[in-house]
């Protein structure tokens, strides 16, 4: 496009001079820029140093560490707890309607435990905790510990969840040793141990001992798990290993289970298994109170007549063992027997058990039972004087003292699982061999100890 030619002319006259401003501009512009960058560099630089020269941030390991306080697997810390026990006669119902709940509230909560707790079976004694925020009219929380090892969570808002939860159990290896002096149950429970140990250790050697004929100064060794609960002692765990001597005799029992669990239970010290065909006893914990015999005068009927079983003297309820593996065929009752059960344990051997106050939950005729399962319980049904079970034997169909009965033993593991065995064996026998008397301080002791921090 052509300019007016004044402007031409100007230009003309100002060329110089205008090139000479516009070189000046582009060096001011390109001056300010440089300018500028170096001002934020150095504004950046400024600001990191003023960060590094200030004081650098605290670690937070150097705050001490506050570890919230649990239980029930809440953090019980900011929570209310109102500890206390199941009363006579109250019911749960009775428990949440004084922590301010309806009756719509419980009735859920009552439906959602119908597969984890039976409502039914709180036990007078037993602990609950109710578990509140400060200044909360309801509560969040009821707990409930039926036993030492788990406890019942019953959300009292929201969900209305109701969840049974086991604790942890730490296990520690213990030992024992003892002699009888009236009966093993007060030679262990007079060492400041539980009557438990006593039942497992009749338990693995059952089969080999007739705990109903033990003898003063008899001895045993025991090597067994002690079961903690947040440091508290609160049970007997697994029997590992048990020696007992009684007269000549001397019997061991050591527990293996082989790697493919093909093979578990007691076994002496050659690899033979402690169990055996039969039981020694149907029930524990008892004495015998009459001998299988010909010629015994009937207390009831006041006149001789044969006594074909064996009578076990027990509390009224005691349970009563099948002795060994079978099928049930009678269970029913007659005027003489009352209620009894009577199993088929293979072509040879059948045992009987009478007088029962009741049979136990799903025993009828052609029920399959294993050897120690419960099958009723100790009564005085029919003609009997007292609570007890007459227990009876049969071979080839005739009834025989089962006292006097010998059984083959049941094989032994086979040469495979020796070697791993003796291992174990031997690591148990050595802890037997050490083994000591459990020390029980005396109130003295306790009292001598304490006199110096009252």
């Amino acid at each position: 496009m052509d300019l007016p030619e004044s402007i031409n002319h100007f230009y003309r006259q100002h060329k110089r001079t205008l090139h000479i401003s516009a070189l000046s501009i582009a060096v001011l512009l390109a001056g300010t820029a440089i300018f500028y960058a170096a001002t934020q560099l150095n504004s950046k630089k400024g600001l990191r140093a003023s960060l590094s020269s200030a004081e650098a941030p605290v670690e937070l390991s150097a705050f001490p560490a506050v570890v919230p306080t649990m239980k029930y697997g809440f953090a019980i810390d900011t929570l209310q707890l109102q500890e206390n026990t199941i009363q006579s006669g109250q019911f749960l119902a009775d428990i949440l309607l004084g922590q301010q709940l309806d009756y719509p509230s419980i009735e859920k909560l009552v439906a959602n435990m119908e597969d984890v707790f039976d409502v039914r079976h709180l036990r007078v004694g037993k602990p609950y905790t109710i578990l509140s925020k400060p200044g909360a009219e309801q509560p969040l929380y009821m707990v409930y510990e039926p036993n030492d090892y788990e406890y019942v969570v019953f959300e009292l808002s929201g969900d209305y969840k109701v969840e049974r939860k086991e604790r942890v159990v730490e296990t520690q290896q213990g030992s024992v040793a003892g002699r009888l002096e009236s009966s093993l149950w007060n030679a262990i429970v007079g060492q400041g141990l539980s009557y438990e140990l006593a039942a497992k250790m009749e338990g693995a050697l059952q089969w080999s001992i007739d705990f109903h004929h033990l003898q003063k100064n008899d001895e045993f060794k025991l090597v067994f798990d002690r079961e903690f609960i947040d440091g508290e002692e609160v049970g007997i765990g697994a029997v590992h290993a048990a020696y007992y001597k009684t007269g000549e005799n001397e019997y061991h029992a050591i527990y293996y289970k082989s790697e493919d669990e093909a093979h578990e239970g007691y076994y002496d010290l050659e690899g033979r298994p402690m169990k055996r065909g039969f039981l020694k006893s149907p029930v524990k914990y008892s004495r015998i109170s009459s001998y299988y015999n010909l010629n015994r005068f009937h207390p009831i009927l006041k006149r001789r007549r044969p006594h074909y079983g064996t009578d076990y003297a027990a509390p009224y309820g005691t349970p009563i063992y099948a002795v060994g593996d079978g099928v049930v065929t009678r269970a029913s009752y007659t005027k003489g027997n009352g209620n009894f059960v009577k199993i088929k344990h293979d072509k040879t051997y059948e045992t009987q058990y009478l007088h029962m106050q009741k049979f136990a939950k799903g025993i009828s005729v052609g029920t399959h039972v294993k050897q120690g399962q419960v099958i009723g319980y100790v009564g005085s049904t029919g003609l009997a004087t007292g609570p007890h079970v007459c227990f009876r034997f049969w071979k080839d169909g005739k009834q025989v003292n089962h006292l006097n009965m010998k059984f083959p033993p049941a094989k032994p593991l086979p040469d495979s699982e020796l070697s791993q065995f003796g291992l174990q064996r031997d690591r148990y026998m050595e802890l037997l061999n050490n083994a000591k008397p459990n020390k029980v301080a005396s109130e003295e002791t306790d009292e001598a100890a304490g006199a110096d921090n009252p």
